[in-house]
């Protein structure tokens, strides 16, 4: 790239940056609860005033402080007990700072860390000023897609390079007497009177296969768009091991990682703010007419994202909503228990664990859960292009056979 166009480049991006700011501090609306400690207002304020004053790097220092400040609010204790404007806080103090990134003569490594500054402002923080987070990191990844992206590390290979691995997986044997009923594209009352009513399961076929994301995504196409985005991982083979935890890095370092790779453990992308985060992926998927039947708006409907190699694990658990599993990539086994087993599935006593089995479903130690042994189940295959309905408390265990790509859709 020659050198003006190079600054023509960026200053196109400062121009679209600084379009979606207020024109004025004021209009930041500042104003937090009483729970938010005044120092840390006037910090964020300060930072504010160095923004509209010009002293963009002075601006960055003071942001940066503003952020450390919420980052030690935001982890004090559990996530639900977080106050909201502490999270407007940290998303204020992102918004700064990753447009202060932009000013600086950084090029593309610049933009890619305004990029995930922006992303932690979307994961950690609160909506403000009209969703502001989202309309600046489309920006900073539209000007990253447009061939200005970061060199690639050692360990992040081109996307041609290498091929997912996706070695053969164990299908269960299954009887046809335990297999989930199949429906055809029900019409929505077929589909009310013989799931919704009587909370029955079924896979649902000739629904989602016209979708976008059935012939658009691969390994590829996530890298292309989503690449550079910062996501939560979930590395272990399951949430019940000692040894699992998350940690955050971007679509590409867990692909590298986990997909490309061999790796020492298992990684999954399992989140629900990636189709927010990157509106092209969520542009190439639907909503099931079915949730229409619910109670709530299309808006209260949880979108989520879960991504990982073959031999991921969720283990046996119920959700307190309606669940539609649609399969994009690859295969998964499922085995489904009605809410009236509880008993013999053997929930945890922890409140943090109440919903999930102690089992280990393909490989009960029996004598120590001796009444699972007897608690009827029933199982599928769900394949690309098909939908697990997966009624409301019903236990669901889920392995991935092959390299997986599925969207859940909760609703009530």
């Amino acid at each position: 790239m020659a050198e003006g166009s190079g600054r023509a480049g960026t200053g196109a991006l400062r121009e679209a940056l600084r379009a979606l700011l207020p024109r004025r501090k004021e209009d930041l609306r500042l104003d937090f609860g009483d729970r938010v400690e005044r120092s840390a207002v006037t910090l964020l304020q300060r930072a504010a005033s160095l923004f509209y004053g010009g002293a963009r790097a002075e601006c960055r220092r003071t942001s940066e402080a503003v952020l450390d400040y919420a980052w030690e609010r935001l982890n004090s204790g559990p996530w639900r007990d977080v106050d909201k404007d502490w999270r407007r806080l940290y998303a204020f103090g992102c918004l700064l700072k990753a447009v202060c990134l932009c000013e600086d003569p950084g090029g593309a490594a610049g933009v890619a860390a305004a990029l995930k500054v922006c992303d932690m402002g979307l994961l950690m923080g609160a909506a403000i000023l009209d969703d502001v987070l989202t309309k600046v990191a489309a920006v900073l990844q539209t000007h990253l897609l447009s061939g200005k992206r970061p060199a690639r590390g050692p360990s992040q290979e081109p996307p041609s390079a290498k091929k997912a691995r996706n070695g053969p997986a164990s299908v269960p044997e299954m009887r046809s007497e335990e297999a989930v009923p199949r429906l055809h594209r029900p019409s929505l009352q077929c589909f009310r009177e013989r799931c919704l009513v009587p909370q029955r399961p079924a896979v649902l076929e000739g629904v989602a296969g016209h979708w976008p994301c059935m012939s658009k995504w691969s390994v590829e196409y996530l890298q292309e768009i989503a690449g550079c985005r910062t996501v939560p991982v979930e590395v272990g083979s399951r949430y019940t091991d000692e040894e699992w935890s998350q940690r955050l890095m971007t679509v590409n370092e867990f692909i590298s990682k986990y997909i490309l790779n061999e790796p020492r453990d298992v990684g999954y992308l399992a989140q629900h703010q990636l189709f927010d985060q990157v509106p092209e992926l969520r542009e190439d998927i639907g909503i099931p007419d079915y949730c229409c039947l619910g109670d709530g708006d299309e808006e209260q409907i949880t979108i989520n994202a879960w991504f990982g190699p073959a031999g991921t694990v969720s283990p046996l658990h119920q959700d307190p909503q309606q669940n539609f599993l649609v399969q994009v990539l690859g295969r998964k086994y499922i085995r489904l228990y009605s809410p009236q087993e509880s008993e013999a599935l053997y929930p945890h006593d922890t409140h943090l664990l109440h919903n999930t089995s102690q089992v280990d479903v393909e490989s009960p130690d029996l004598e120590k859960f001796p009444r699972f042994a007897e608690a009827p189940f029933l199982s599928c295959v769900l394949a690309p292009g098909e939908i697990l309905f997966i009624p409301v408390k019903y236990w669901h265990y889920v392995r991935a056979l092959d390299l997986s790509f599925s969207v859940s859709f909760w609703w009530s």
